[in-house]
């Protein structure tokens, strides 16, 4: 285990600043539905709409956002544009979320 001394705490202060980054980009229920969504894979956007509910345009501009701060990137075919999670420490979050809030946990039988 590192000692406190051994830690560089301007590194540290960096790394937090990009938690906080990654936090606030993943504290909007519709991004956390559209990223739940693309850790199964890529979708196109009609496909997330159908999945996740959210109507255009907040699905656009949802999508945007997370295009902007480099958690989604895109691929087109056609007219289709396809989304994929592009951030590998979002991933990893999402991944831990989905284990934590997505998985249906064996439920305890009621007490009689």
């Amino acid at each position: 285990m590192a000692h406190m001394a051994d830690l560089d705490i301007e590194t540290l202060r960096r790394s937090a600043a990009d938690a906080c980054g990654l936090l606030k980009v993943l504290g909007n229920p519709d991004r956390l539905l559209l990223l739940c969504q693309l850790t199964q894979g890529e979708h196109c956007v009609g496909d997330l709409a159908n999945a996740t509910g959210i109507v255009q345009p907040t699905l656009s501009q949802q999508l945007t956002v997370l295009r902007h701060n480099g958690l989604v990137s895109t691929r087109r075919e056609g007219k289709q544009v396809h989304y994929s999670i592009a951030s590998q420490q979002a991933m990893e979050v999402m991944q831990v979320l989905y284990r934590l809030y997505c998985q249906h946990p064996e439920r305890e039988e009621p007490s009689t």
